[in-house]
């Protein structure tokens, strides 16, 4: 089995559960956050997520946007996203089935990070932006309180027989990322989701939920960002 087959496979097993906890609690305010990163961007745009899922942020996306497209590995997951009436492909993030400059915004959230190709798959996103577009390419950040959760912890449950140690998992740092930005683009800053949250269940804490839930809006785009266990570096395609 081939690497792409063998991820696809684990994406596929994973859509049958990838909505138990979505629209609430941590993954809720997560979906939330990335949201906010990518709205300002998107607004009025024509924009592509690489590695939709089950089109949750796609379709938050669709009703701000002039298009939104969306392309994924997993049939399973494409499947729910139809569902949703979203327009969507299934192709990996490092071969884009579109033309060059064919959108304002190119987005990824929670895929780049099970890319060992990862360097393809950028410069496949800088190729499909248009110039003067915008890109949202998000990492796993080692330098921040999640990297050290799921160091320390156990992996969490994707299926009935699967944990996320199945899939293949990088963790990048504000360095080695701006190391790897694409030719013909320019990194503008950084945006940080998940900068205080300690663990997945504080959220679920009644009091402690809500403030962190405050805190983590702000922390968004501020010093902190850098911190933030999902770090979102926003690239700008030159003219």
């Amino acid at each position: 089995m081939s690497r792409d087959e063998a991820t696809r496979a684990y994406y596929d097993d994973f859509s049958k559960w990838y909505e138990r906890e979505r629209g609430r609690g941590y993954h809720g305010l997560i979906d939330d956050l990335e949201f906010a990163v990518a709205e300002p961007f998107a607004r009025g745009k024509r924009c592509l997520e690489v590695g939709c899922g089950t089109g949750l942020i796609l379709e938050r996306v669709h009703g701000i946007a002039s298009e939104a497209v969306g392309i994924d590995l997993s049939p399973g997951m494409l499947a729910k996203a139809r569902e949703r009436g979203l327009t969507v492909h299934e192709a990996p993030a490092t071969k884009l089935p579109f033309e060059d400059g064919s959108f304002d915004l190119v987005y990824s959230f929670k895929v780049l990070a099970h890319v060992p190709e990862i360097e393809v798959a950028l410069r496949e996103m800088a190729r499909v932006c248009a110039p003067g577009g915008t890109i949202l390419a998000e990492f796993y950040n080692p330098h921040s309180l999640r990297y050290l959760a799921k160091t320390v912890g156990p992996a969490g449950k994707v299926s009935e027989t699967r944990t996320e140690a199945a899939v293949f998992t990088r963790f990048d740092s504000p360095a080695r990322i701006a190391a790897m930005i694409p030719a013909g683009t320019e990194l503008v800053g950084f945006r940080g989701v998940r900068v205080f949250t300690p663990l997945a269940r504080a959220v679920t804490v009644p009091v402690l939920g809500r403030l962190l839930s405050k805190v983590e809006h702000l922390a968004v785009d501020s010093p902190l960002a850098r911190f933030g266990g999902f770090l979102v570096a926003v690239l700008r395609r030159g003219r």
